[in-house]
């Protein structure tokens, strides 16, 4: 069992950065690759960006690339989303999610944090 816990939301103008953070419980938390989902409201849960187990490798939406970036901490059970020029169009509830296999979809991840608001102010 992991259980994802994330922090750091919150209300910004257009423009401006957040840093998300997820820490996660247990022991096999470098063991997973780790993933960042969004939804806002009225619209489907979205891959916004993935980490594999070593931090190697990293993966992003289009719509983020360039502007956002994540990273992981295995001695501290954590990982990081790096939100840089944000837009209101980022506004949304944000996820870490936990899976043995990167996918851009949600299907695959077996476990899921509570979320984080994030709002960007125009």
């Amino acid at each position: 069992q992991v259980q994802l816990v994330e922090s750091g939301g919150g209300l910004v103008q257009a423009g401006g950065s957040l840093r998300l953070s997820c820490a996660a419980s247990g022991r096999t938390f470098s063991t997973y690759v780790m993933g960042w989902f969004r939804q806002a409201p009225g619209k489907e849960r979205e891959f916004v960006a993935g980490i594999s187990e070593s931090g190697g490798r990293t993966y992003y939406a289009d719509s983020v690339k360039g502007r956002f970036t994540i990273s992981r901490d295995n001695s501290k059970n954590t990982v990081y989303l790096q939100m840089n020029t944000l837009k209101p169009e980022d506004t949304a509830v944000y996820c870490c999610a936990a899976t043995r296999v990167f996918s851009r979809v949600t299907a695959p991840y077996d476990y899921w944090g509570q979320g984080a608001q994030v709002t960007v102010a125009s």
